[in-house]
């Protein structure tokens, strides 16, 4: 612990010498006496040693969810007696206190542990470190103030809670291994696709004998195969729009979280691309590894600022392989992630855009010119929509007053009746 600055002993020091000088000026010995009691209350206060503390944390887990309640543990020992100690747990964003005293003021014998419980409620999602102790005493007579932070960090991951989506948005194209996607190709499967006259070579168990006994002649069934798909989810990093509270970049985040826990449920490989100042990938993959190294790589992306113009070069080429289903979550406010997302869908990327709207986060002014630059700015982001859309790629926008499963809901309507450009 180290010795914190006291206005009291500095004021005494200051009376005292005062007093010692005023003695000597004047010869008068009396002056002298009362300089006395404040001399040795700074003698004291100077020599005075902080007492020796120890502290623990302890924490029940270090993974959860956002609104989950974790239970902590604070433990403080003194080894000699202490009249009054101030034991206080920083809190990092993201956690505040659910149950329990912090600060706490207690009252410690020599050689007495004490445990302090706390219960953390997680607010939002992110990764931080939690169990910086400070202690704080002072001295017998009260006069000093000893302050000190003991280092018991530990990591804590706070996970984005996914939304419930009943289905996703179906990929173009599939890949060969097994899954929970029905392919458009026909072959062995559970799907029924249509009837065809036999040939030789077709198994017994395929051939349909009503529509035989109707025709008089072998018919077989044919069947849609159950396959998976290879899904990236591409996540603008390079601008959000934001209030004190929240911005575009923890929705993003959120819903990025949701599109690649449910796509891993279904048992198809997905990977990540982040883009922004600082480029981070993750190549495809299936289970649960997977989903963890997926949410853990979005819990540290942030906004980078950078004047780097960036491309879809920069990205390795095996995060995102042929007749992937990119799925990209963007507030659509960055030239570089906007013109990266259209050269995807030109080099022929199955491309899915759920656009998270900044306009909730605008304060737009009252005056005619401001409503007529919001009117505009509508205008502009409109356009940008159906730029996207005349190239084939669904534009969702996500909002307070949109779920995700309205948007998706959208996005598989327009997939269903548009034709998709193919290059």
């Amino acid at each position: 612990m180290k010795r914190a600055g006291d206005a009291r002993l500095g004021a005494y020091a200051v009376l005292a010498a005062a007093a010692l000088v005023t003695a000597l000026a004047l010869r008068r010995t009396e002056l002298a006496a009362i300089a006395a009691p404040f001399a040795l209350l700074v003698a004291l206060g100077v020599r005075a040693q902080p007492p020796r503390l120890r502290a623990w944390f302890e924490l029940d887990r270090e993974r959860a969810l956002e609104g989950d309640v974790l239970d902590a543990t604070v433990t403080v020992r003194s080894d000699q007696a202490v009249d009054r100690v101030e034991v206080g747990l920083a809190l990092p964003d993201g956690v505040e206190l659910a149950g329990g005293r912090n600060p706490v003021a207690l009252r410690l014998s020599a050689g007495e542990e004490r445990e302090l419980p706390l219960r953390l409620r997680c607010v939002r999602w992110s990764s931080v470190e939690i169990g910086e102790v400070w202690l704080r005493t002072r001295d017998q007579i009260g006069l000093v103030r000893f302050e000190g932070r003991i280092d018991r960090r530990r990591p804590l991951k706070i996970y984005p809670t996914a939304e419930r989506l009943r289905i996703l948005v179906s990929p173009a194209h599939t890949q060969a291994a097994t899954g929970s996607e029905v392919a458009r190709l026909r072959a062995e499967g559970l799907e029924f696709a249509d009837t065809r006259p036999f040939v030789p070579g077709d198994r017994v168990r395929t051939i349909n004998w009503r529509a035989t006994a109707r025709r008089g002649s072998l018919v077989v069934n044919e069947r849609h195969p159950e396959r998976n798909a290879d899904v990236v989810v591409f996540l603008d990093s390079f601008a959000e729009a934001r209030t004190s509270d929240e911005g575009t970049l923890e929705q993003a985040v959120r819903t990025a979280a949701t599109v690649a826990s449910r796509y891993l449920e279904r048992r198809d490989r997905v990977g990540l691309v982040a883009f922004g100042g600082i480029l981070r990938w993750l190549e495809p993959g299936g289970g649960l590894v997977q989903q963890y190294r997926l949410v853990d790589a979005l819990l540290e992306t942030g906004v980078e600022f950078s004047y780097a113009w960036k491309d879809v070069d920069v990205i390795p080429a095996r995060t995102l392989p042929p007749r992937a289903l990119v799925v990209a979550v963007t507030p659509l406010l960055d030239e570089r992630s906007i013109g990266a997302l259209l050269d995807l869908r030109g080099r022929g990327h199955d491309l899915v855009v759920l656009e998270i709207s900044p306009e909730p986060f605008l304060e737009p002014g009252r005056d005619r010119s401001d409503l007529a630059a919001l009117r505009l700015w509508r205008l502009q982001r409109a356009e940008l929509r159906a730029r996207f859309e005349r190239l084939g790629a669904a534009v969702a926008t996500l909002d307070d007053e949109i779920t995700m499963e309205e948007a998706l809901e959208g996005v598989r309507a327009y997939r269903r009746h548009a034709r998709l450009v193919q290059r």
